[in-house]
Order: C-alpha cells, then sequence, then structure tokens
C-alpha cells in the first residue's frame, strides 16, 4: 500500500494541490455570493412589499432544485439565454451559491423574526433611521445567533463542490478521478481524497465553533441564558 501511495499519490501530489486550490477558490467565491443574494433575498421577502412573492419563488426554487441539476442548468443553459457565466468555473461558483442563498435567506429571515419587536419600536420611538435601527441593533444580534448555521452552511458548500467536476471543472474530485481513471487504483487516492475533505470540513467546524463561543462570551450573549 505504501509503494502505491508514492507511486499514485505522491507522483500526483501537484495535480492534487492544484485540484485542491481550485476547490478552496471555487468554495470561497460561491459562499461569498450566495451570503449577498440569502441577505438580498431575506430583506426582500420580510420588507419588499409586493416584491416578496419574487423573493419566496427564489428561495423555494433554490432549496428544491438539486445541486447537480442547478450544475447543469447554470452551466447549458444560462449562456444560451442570459449570455453568461463562460467559464465552466463561473458556472460552479455561480450553481453553489443559487442552492445555498435559498438556505440562508430563510436562516437570516428566522434570526430577524426572532428579535423582540420591542427593540425596533423603542428604536423607532427614540428617532432613530430604519437603516440605524438595522445594522447599529438587529444586525449584530442576527449574526451572532445564526453564525453557526451560516457555518455549516459553508460545509455543506464544500461538500456539494465535490459535484463540480461534472462539468469539468478541475478541482480535487476531478483530480483525483483522473489520476484513478488513469492507473485503475482508487484506494490510496480516493482515500486521500476522503481525509483531505474531512480535514477541509473538521477545520471549518472547529473555528465556527470556536468563533461562536468567543463572540457570545465576548458581547454577554452565553451568561445570559
Amino acid at each position: 500500500m505504501i509503494e502505491n501511495f508514492n507511486r499514485f499519490v505522491l507522483a500526483n501530489i501537484d495535480a492534487l494541490l492544484s485540484g485542491l486550490w481550485v476547490t478552496t477558490y471555487v468554495c470561497f467565491w460561491a459562499f461569498l455570493l450566495a451570503l449577498l443574494l440569502g441577505m438580498v433575498a431575506c430583506f426582500i421577502r420580510l420588507r419588499g412589499g409586493y416584491l416578496k412573492i419574487v423573493a419566496v419563488g427564489y428561495i423555494e426554487f433554490c432549496r428544491a432544485t438539486p445541486i447537480l441539476v442547478q450544475l447543469l442548468w447554470v452551466n447549458y443553459v444560462w449562456p444560451e439565454v442570459f449570455g453568461f457565466p463562460q467559464t465552466v468555473v463561473g458556472a460552479g461558483i455561480i450553481a453553489l451559491a443559487l442552492q445555498s442563498s435559498g438556505y440562508l435567506a430563510e436562516t437570516f429571515r428566522s434570526g430577524f423574526e426572532g428579535l423582540p419587536k420591542g427593540q425596533r419600536e423603542a428604536a423607532l420611538a427614540v428617532g432613530m433611521s430604519r437603516w440605524r435601527i438595522m445594522s447599529r441593533i438587529e444586525a449584530p444580534q442576527v449574526a451572532l445567533v445564526v453564525a453557526p448555521v451560516v457555518i455549516n452552511q459553508l460545509a455543506v458548500v464544500v461538500k456539494s463542490s465535490t459535484l463540480v467536476s461534472v462539468i469539468a471543472i478541475s478541482d480535487l474530485m476531478y483530480q483525483g478521478l483522473k489520476i484513478v481513471n488513469q492507473w485503475y487504483e482508487p484506494i490510496e487516492v480516493l482515500s486521500t481524497i476522503a481525509l483531505v475533505y474531512f480535514l477541509l470540513i473538521f477545520t471549518i467546524s472547529r473555528a465556527a465553533n470556536y468563533a461562536y463561543v468567543h463572540f457570545q462570551t465576548k458581547f454577554g450573549i452565553a451568561n445570559h441564558r
């Protein structure tokens, strides 16, 4: 097994590291885009008036459509209909962001709706603008409450990113399958890839838990529970 590990994993370490970089790049931008789209969808649903139905339709579509379907749809349909994205990496980022944005929008909405209404009423009574109420009172509290769920969605993005290889994005999974298909020796290569994904997601989970406890303690929220 060690001989095979040296032959199929270490000998192709540059390709695997290149795939890991692509995975990190795609997940990073997909998660940032998902946060932005999720916040916009959340605010439209909460305070968008007649546009609320559009936000609800968007959220439900993103949540109810399998990620594989979204990947193929964005990669093959969008360029013909909308003229973008022009690269498979762009398609992968958008597709991953679409699905996660639906879940994040609902996470943000539950956070805002869980705040005591008296806070907003008191802030309005002392003359604060709606924007200052949102940025200074509501958003910080919501961020602390929903942080674990939001970080968990990052782990979901990383897991889902293994599917971007089906549209020929040369991520870690794509590079691993390429080696396996060349030598027909899956044990060492796929075991290494599984270990890398485990370490990635474990690190994200531990960092999220540390940050959550740190900020809960720093702002005194944990002491009041």
